[in-house]
């Protein structure tokens, strides 16, 4: 369970990192997924804000399952 929730921590925290980097300099256009959703047209940073700290979240519960 503890290498699973590390696994997701680090997609939530990349596809966040990255999506925000392809907002401000429009790089990672090839794996960022919160550009290519319809819906989130203009919320993209907030998005991306929300992946970091869901992800930040998640690996300090992976922590608590050792």
């Amino acid at each position: 369970m503890n290498k699973l929730l590390g696994l997701v921590s680090f997609v939530l925290i990349a596809q966040g990192a990255g999506g925000l980097v392809h907002f401000f300099w429009d790089w990672f256009d090839v794996w960022t997924v919160v550009h290519r959703i319809g819906f989130l047209d203009g919320y993209e940073v907030f998005v991306c804000v929300v992946l970091i700290v869901l992800g930040v979240a998640v690996g300090g519960l992976s922590e608590r399952f050792e």
